[in-house]
């Protein structure tokens, strides 16, 4: 009895701490900043044209989960989003006791261009996917997708990351 008493009253208190300090989630701010009704674009890019469908489908996925925004047409967005990728790349990491690679890391470096309210502001942002492959194998175009498609996924969390400070620092000195 005592300890579901003890139970109850921990449950009271971290519902008190998250409500009481004035919690709000990234995704909160991020909202603020881009609207409700986003656009993306991918710009094409002639070195790796076919990751450009990877990154497409990673910014509206992000979107979705993140945001739980709608994606629209850009002539009824609130905001939009031109992605361009500006480089992609992976290096070794991990090699067995036989010198082979056995672990890479994919780097994702993209350039999105935020616009909303007829202005524009750049953000450089990059994510990064650690995989394995065989030893003594060549990295497949299926490794390498999904790799790609992860570390975008990351580097459009920290856009959106960046995105949310941004809101939270305006808010800041707004209530100051």
């Amino acid at each position: 009895m005592f300890s579901q008493y003890l139970k109850w009253l921990f449950f009271i208190f971290i519902i008190f701490s998250f409500t009481g300090c004035g919690y709000k989630p990234s995704s909160k701010f991020s909202r603020n900043v881009l609207g409700e009704k986003i656009s993306t674009s991918v710009t094409i890019s002639l070195e790796d044209p076919e990751n450009t469908v990877l990154i497409k489908d990673s910014v509206d996925r992000a979107i979705l989960e993140t945001f739980h925004a709608s994606i629209v047409d850009r002539g009824s967005a609130n905001t939009h989003l031109n992605v361009e990728i500006q480089k992609t790349w992976y290096t070794p990491i991990q090699y067995n006791n036989d010198g082979y690679v056995v672990s890479y890391k994919m780097n994702v470096l993209l350039n999105i261009t935020r616009e909303h309210n007829h202005k524009s502001k750049n953000y450089l942002v990059s994510g990064f996917y650690d995989f394995s492959v065989q030893p003594n194998s060549v990295v497949s175009d299926l490794d390498r997708f999904d790799a790609i498609r992860r570390g975008a996924t990351k580097a459009i969390e920290a856009f959106i990351a960046q995105v949310s400070i941004e809101d939270a620092r305006k808010q800041r000195v707004g209530e100051e």
